[in-house]
């Protein structure tokens, strides 16, 4: 009778170990629920896979606006979402509010990525956020408007000037009254902070702060850039160019009525889906360099974290492993045109035969230019607030470049006074 016992006990021990995880139900802030927008579908099949639940929060397309979203929610230590997309600029400054990836990430699943992006979300030996996609500035052109006017892709950005008030005046002559030389990202946002630092650094001005905390920006070559870029507003950008987003570029290029553009890689597959005007008749360069720079492009891409107020650390540290993972990552680049953070997806078959270009962009990814988000740690969304409001207001012609450059020289000088 005892041997007849030992198994049943055996298996009420065992019992246990054998049962599957419980269901959780994880709360993502995605992105804007726009057509770039790929977080919910992966979101969704992750759930369904596992046997989980997910509720889909969709944010701000503006970062500014998402970045305060964010640091009311943690800031309240709210456990109403679990899993954040962060920009790449933030980890640092949110580091104090996420959870140590380390504890809770699958083995390997923190392997193969971009040595530089792992540094940027590590914060004082703390992983605070897998990189999902990086980007960096481009120069989308009409390559079929450049071959027929007979012009070059521009090196520099005063080439670039010329070619876009010639071809965009002769287009207007010619009955397409709604073409535009130039459309980049004007509102005043953190997306203006990039395309300014695009400018200043190409022109040789500096990145604002330099990498030892000092105040660079009061120089000529950052009046000079940011004067031309003055001059193009109500010339070859519309003047509804001081309230372009990404987006909002992304829709004047698509329709085909602008010749040039600054934007991000993820552009680059939406323009070329079936039935868009530009189908086929536009290619993407280095953005253009100073009179006696160089080309600069910004550093930029986006990241997953999980919130120290989650309910559920494992199963949304699961989830954050699997977005990042390289198959949806690989679907990622070949659907929407992102930018793998994985080196091995720059050589991936597929990847290159659906989106040529990103074999390209390696070397552009690897040697973007960052913003002082480092340096400046926590008073970077001050820092940024002030390079994209003195920019606005001279893109405005609330005040000259000249008086920009120095009213933004002094208040990083005032922000960065105690050190940052």
């Amino acid at each position: 009778m005892r041997s007849t016992l030992k198994t049943p006990l055996l298996l009420m021990t065992l019992l246990p170990v054998a049962l599957p995880a419980l269901a959780a139900e994880i709360t993502v802030a995605c992105g804007d629920g726009g057509a770039a927008d790929f977080c919910p579908a992966l979101a969704q099949r992750w759930a369904e896979a596992n046997g989980h639940q997910v509720n889909i929060v969709t944010t701000p397309a503006s970062p500014t606006e998402k970045l305060s979203l964010y640091q009311q929610l943690l800031g309240s230590q709210s456990q109403d979402v679990d899993v954040l997309m962060v920009d790449i600029v933030w980890p640092g400054l949110l580091a104090e509010q996420l959870v140590d990836l380390h504890d809770y990430l699958p083995e390997g699943a923190a392997e193969g990525f971009i040595p530089s992006l792992m540094e940027n979300n590590t914060v004082q030996g703390k992983l605070v956020a897998l990189p999902w996609f990086t980007d960096a500035g481009l120069l989308y052109y009409r390559h079929d408007l450049l071959e027929q006017y007979g012009a070059d892709v521009p090196q520099t950005w005063q080439a670039l000037t010329d070619t876009a008030r010639r071809i965009q005046n002769a287009e207007r002559e010619a009955g397409n009254e709604r073409m535009h030389g130039f459309v980049f990202q004007g509102r005043a946002y953190e997306g203006l902070t990039t395309n300014a630092l695009e400018w200043v650094a190409s022109y040789g001005g500096g990145t604002f702060v330099d990498a030892e905390g000092q105040v660079t920006v009061n120089n000529p070559q950052a009046v000079e850039a940011l004067a031309l870029a003055v001059s193009w507003v109500g010339d070859i950008s519309p003047e509804g160019v001081r309230n372009y987003m990404e987006e909002q570029a992304r829709g004047v290029f698509q329709a085909g009525n602008a010749v040039f553009m600054r934007n991000w890689p993820y552009v680059w597959s939406l323009g070329q889906a079936d039935g868009t005007p530009i189908q086929n008749k536009f290619s993407v360069a280095p953005l253009p360099s100073g009179p006696e720079g160089e080309s600069v492009a910004t550093l930029g891409g986006w990241n997953w974290a999980v919130s120290r107020y989650s309910d559920e650390p494992q199963a949304s540290a699961d989830l954050v492993a699997y977005l990042t993972a390289e198959a949806q990552q690989k679907a990622h680049a070949i659907e929407f045109g992102r930018n793998p953070t994985r080196p091995a997806l720059y050589e991936d078959e597929d990847v290159l035969a659906a989106q040529p270009f990103i074999g390209e962009l390696y070397e552009t990814v690897m040697n973007g230019v960052p913003r002082p988000a480092s340096i400046t740690g926590d008073a970077y969304p001050r820092v940024s607030n002030a390079i994209f409001n003195r920019v606005h207001d001279a893109l405005s012609g609330s005040v000259t470049p000249e008086q920009a450059v120095q009213q933004l020289d002094s208040e990083l000088a005032r922000l960065g006074r105690r050190g940052w």
